[in-house]
């Protein structure tokens, strides 16, 4: 019989629309502002008693707080607000109170009922021009990376005169180079002769000074900006490694003139938890421990991370840093204590091994780097007023993290133990994987896109969507009576089932994603369109009702195909190489894409058959 489906084709679009409503639902019960808090270490957690501490400063400061609590794993705590617009002196007032060793940053923090979460569903992620967010931006310490290199290479070339027997003084770096002393002219041009076979990156002088002979070793200028040009790039590729391991939707991160880097993160995202990974330089030096006899100038003293070691003398030459490392594991040593195993590139392996092989049963220090963040207040006066200014700087802080004895010559594979807990080795192990920082970065510019501006986008996109939505059903129904009613209600199933696909797969609606949803509403019913208008040619030419609604579907449906692989086609490359906002677009128009042609042609002549299907019908208001 013409125009009747059987039973199990109604029954599975129903399922399919009820899992729609189910997994869009959640889009109803808006995020409300927070504020989060965690450990600017991972030994450090967040206790009821910081709770407290934190929702009294804020009471005394007339900030409403709706809700406090830590998390399941109870390194962090959520201070749920009432207005959005206290995220921000929320924010300033806990820092306040906590201090240095806490990281705050804003969020959002879910209203979907348990019921629904159990079933995995969760409301679409909001872009950076929605939802607000993080805005940091970068600054890459250039004359560390500099001095870095410079220590790697002067322990290289101290390596090489030691192992050809060519006795050395070693005298203080001046600027971008090293100095030797030597006794006489003719040890120094014997070492000079040695360097320049070696290496091409210095400028070698010669000079007497103080009764001994000086060679001076300047890195050239070419070699100063491979080595900064190199430095930004490494960063920069870091910072997005280290980004895409923390599951950060839609961030942006790029670069920004000679030697910095930008990074936005929207807020729906944990970004505590993103500012501290982001802020660590979470770098290695490994440096062999000074002998007994060692002179002074040539050595350096460090303390250790766990407390009640006594500090260690190490060698001031590096044998490696951390931006030599190619990957590393967290796992546990034979006796059950954390360790990270590492790898290291070649030339890091090398390294390893010319230092590691000639000082079997010397020790070797793991040195673990890092910036800690320290605030101060400042009262200035403005305008005559007088203000108080919050100052916020980093130190750099070397503490060792392993002093081992070398049982062996080491390669391109070893471990590093002496960790505090499994938290630290798999945090380590994250940010040694996602690539060594080749040089310190600093927070110089931390702004939060502010929740007031997304709202305002979300109300604009929403009242557009809804003008859109109407004009289009005014028009369905003036022009195709009760089919343009049920293309109507077919348009507002397709909107359901969109934002469930996009909950679903975890896209980010982005302003022009909310452009993406109101063009779509046209493609939608632009496929019923040429379905109803099929259908009134063929009743115009004879054809009888039943008939008609029969060809017109399907004769429609081929160029309806067509014209939606085209366009989806055109999505698909926007996807692929657009950013930011243009990825935001495709993704809603492709999924939209898909969506329309599930409503417009099979829902919507699911209603037609219910409706007209089997019925004899001698005329048809379309």
């Amino acid at each position: 019989m013409l125009n009747r489906f059987p039973l199990w084709k109604y029954l599975l679009i129903l399922v399919v629309l009820a899992v729609a409503c189910i997994y869009s639902a959640p889009n109803l019960y808006p995020d409300d502002p927070a504020v989060q808090i965690t450990g600017a270490t991972t030994s450090l957690n967040v206790t009821e008693a910081d709770l407290n501490r934190a929702g009294a400063a804020l009471e005394e400061a007339g900030i409403e707080v709706k809700e406090a609590s830590l998390d399941e794993q109870g390194r962090g705590g959520l201070l749920r607000l009432v207005h959005q617009d206290d995220q921000l002196p929320a924010k300033d007032v806990i820092r306040r109170a906590l201090g240095d060793a806490y990281v705050v940053a804003l969020n959002l923090a879910p209203t979907t009922p348990d019921w629904l979460r159990n079933l995995g569903a969760s409301p679409m992620k909001l872009g950076l021009d929605l939802s607000g967010g993080v805005h940091f931006l970068l600054e890459v310490d250039m004359d560390k990376a500099v001095e870095t290199r410079l220590n790697v290479h002067e322990g290289e070339v101290k390596s090489l005169l030691r192992k050809e027997r060519v006795r050395y003084r070693s005298l203080p770096t001046q600027g971008n180079a090293v100095q030797l002393g030597f006794a006489d002219q003719a040890t120094l041009s014997s070492a000079q002769a040695l360097i320049r076979k070696n290496f091409n990156d210095f400028e070698i002088t010669s000079s007497e000074r103080n009764g001994q002979q000086v060679l001076r070793l300047a890195l050239t200028e070419a070699k100063l900006a491979e080595i900064r040009e190199y430095s930004i790039k490494q960063n920069l590729t870091t910072v997005r490694n280290r980004v895409n391991e923390l599951g950060v939707s839609e961030p942006l991160v790029q670069r920004q003139g000679a030697n910095r880097i930008v990074v936005e993160l929207p807020g729906v995202q944990d970004t505590a938890e993103a500012k501290r990974i982001l802020g660590k330089t979470a770098n290695l030096e490994f440096r062999l421990a000074a002998e007994a006899d060692a002179p002074r100038a040539t050595t350096e003293t460090f303390e250790f991370r766990q407390e009640g070691r006594p500090p260690a003398q190490l060698e001031r030459t590096l044998i490696i840093t951390g931006d030599q490392v190619t990957d590393a594991q967290a796992s546990y040593d034979e006796n059950g204590r954390p360790q990270v195993n590492i790898r290291l590139d070649g030339h890091g392996g090398e390294l390893m091994n010319r230092a590691t092989r000639n000082n079997v049963g010397r020790s070797m220090a793991v040195v673990f780097i890092e910036q800690r963040p320290q605030t101060r207040y400042v009262k200035r006066m403005v305008d005559g007023v007088e203000q108080e200014e919050r100052i916020e700087t980093f130190q750099e802080e070397k503490k060792i993290i392993s002093l081992a004895t070398i049982q062996s010559p080491l390669g391109s594979q070893f471990r590093i133990t002496g960790l505090d807990g499994q938290g630290e080795s798999s945090e380590l192990a994250l940010l040694l994987r996602a690539g060594g920082l080749a040089a310190p970065m600093y927070f110089a510019e931390e702004r939060t896109i502010g929740p007031s501006l997304g709202a305002e986008n979300i109300t604009l996109g929403v009242q557009a969507a809804l003008w859109g939505f109407l004009f289009v059903a005014i028009f369905m129904v003036l022009i195709y009576k009760v089919f343009g009613l049920l293309a109507t209600v077919a348009l507002l199933f397709n909107m359901v089932v969109l934002m469930a696909l996009m909950s679903l797969l975890g896209a980010t609606l982005t302003l022009p994603g909310i452009a993406g949803i109101v063009l779509t509403m046209g493609m939608a019913v632009d496929a019923n369109v040429l379905i109803f208008s099929r259908i009134r040619e063929e009743i115009q030419n004879g054809m009888s009702v039943q008939r008609a609604i029969h060809e017109g579907f399907d004769r429609a449906l081929s160029a309806i195909v067509d014209g939606n692989l085209t366009t989806l086609l055109v999505g698909g490359i926007l996807f692929a190489m657009g950013t930011g906002p243009i990825k935001g677009f495709a993704v809603t128009l492709s999924l939209g894409i898909l969506t329309s042609m599930f409503t417009a042609v099979i829902v919507t002549r699911a209603m037609v058959n219910l409706i007209y299907g089997g019925r004899d019908l001698k005329k048809l208001w379309i």
